[in-house]
């Protein structure tokens, strides 16, 4: 008998999971339902393309063909409103409805509208999809002022478009630096003065009081929590995203801060999986739920879906280290694992533009970041995956080079 898997979501995730079951299974009749008008591309390339840096062609990872050819069933521009746990039926704003033996939630979310007086006028862009980018990049073409609103990683994304298209932008921190839950002020310094190199002016200390706009509605400046007016022809936020799950309400999914899944992509809800952006996912590294946004953590999370879906039992646990990188600068960035997280830290500064921070909780390595010299993320990575208990050799750990040999042994072995 066929068996039926709907996914939500022409992400990362909800691609691979399609791939990973047509894969598996030849047979199975596979629905992927999007919002989006057009099939997956690159979201790591978009800010490129914002920044006017490349054309729309290599931004494409799939086209339409793409699916049809594994005969995979592609509905664009299709919004789902509700889902049936019960049934086991998806129905969408137009009336359809999709039957499913099993269900992937991979929809991501949206970028919050701060709560403010003219939020919503023309000229204030969120980057979130392909068709964002469109407008941002003609749009900040156009402009000469602009206010970033958003210190953290997309929010730097949107701070570097305005430096390459030569937009004088101010960029507002509510904190004393860039991705202050990740950074201290000395590696944060070396992204500053980036920034301000591409002609981005930093304004600490300092959150969106409201916006401004001129007699057709369009933003015309800031004003921050510190009563200073910014002008700008072009403004951007991102403070974040809420997660699109609003058809689960009323279902017996566990939804907390995203949808709640196990090691294996596996809801409360036997036969509904999830993944991507939106998951609160049990870390077996961790051994606590964990979420995570990346590219690379979001397609691996669709694989592991798309075989548990199609396997009688759960054959594939979800165990890995994530890593995001950011390419604006004359120097790399690269910050892996979790390195939000920890009770204890280590960091060294080495050069003008070299900088390591490594995150600890109860005595493990579990996230950080590299700024300038990435010659050591595989052993980090390694040393994470590995759960060895290092954080009493920290000074090991900042060495130029780390000696794997030399620290204590994996979980395994010990």
């Amino acid at each position: 008998m066929t068996t039926s898997h709907v996914i939500l979501g022409d992400g990362i995730a909800g691609s691979s999971a399609a791939e990973t079951i047509r894969e598996a299974d030849p047979d199975a009749e596979v629905t992927v339902i999007t919002e989006e008008g057009e099939p997956l591309y690159n979201r790591i390339l978009i800010k490129e393309f914002a920044k006017g840096k490349l054309p729309e062609d290599p931004i494409a990872i799939h086209e339409e063909e793409w699916y049809d050819e594994r005969d995979i069933a592609l509905e664009l521009n299709t919004h789902v409103t509700s889902v049936d746990t019960d049934a086991k039926v998806v129905e969408a704003h137009d009336g359809s409805t999709y039957e499913y033996d099993n269900l992937l939630v991979a929809t991501g979310g949206t970028p919050i509208e701060l709560p403010v007086e003219n939020s919503d006028a023309d000229g204030i862009h969120h980057f979130w999809t392909f068709e964002d980018a469109r407008r941002i990049r003609q749009h900040a073409a156009e402009a000469e002022t602009g206010v970033i609103v958003g210190a953290g990683l997309l929010g730097i994304d949107l701070a570097a478009i305005c430096g390459a298209q030569g937009v004088d932008a101010d960029y507002l921190m509510r904190g004393n630096r860039w991705w202050r839950y990740a950074l201290t002020l000395d590696g944060a310094e070396i992204i500053h003065q980036a920034l301000r190199d591409l002609g981005v002016e930093l304004v600490f200390e300092s959150g969106l009081d409201h916006f401004e706009v001129d007699d057709d509605d369009h933003v015309s400046g800031a004003i921050d929590s510190n009563g200073e007016f910014h002008d700008a022809e072009f403004a951007a936020v991102a403070v974040g995203l809420d997660y699109n799950t609003e058809f689960l309400q009323g279902t017996p999914v566990e939804l907390e801060e995203g949808i709640v899944v196990d090691e294996h992509m596996q809801t409360n809800v036997e036969g509904v999986y999830a993944a991507g952006d939106l998951t609160r996912y049990y870390d077996v590294i961790l051994d606590e739920p964990a979420q995570n946004g990346s590219w690379g953590s979001a397609k691996e999370q669709g694989a592991i879906a798309g075989a548990n879906m199609v396997a009688d039992e759960p054959v594939e646990t979800f165990r890995y280290v994530s890593t995001y990188s950011i390419t604006h600068f004359d120097f790399p960035f690269l910050s892996f694992g979790h390195p939000t997280l920890g009770d204890e830290s280590a960091e060294r500064k080495y050069t003008d533009d070299e900088w390591r921070r490594l995150t600890f909780k109860d005595g493990h390595l579990v996230g950080g970041v590299l700024i300038g010299d990435l010659s050591q993320q595989s052993a980090f990575k390694r040393i994470i995956r590995e759960e060895r208990p290092v954080a009493d050799q920290k000074e090991a750990l900042l060495e130029p080079e780390v000696d794997l040999e030399s620290l204590a042994a994996p979980a395994a072995e010990q």
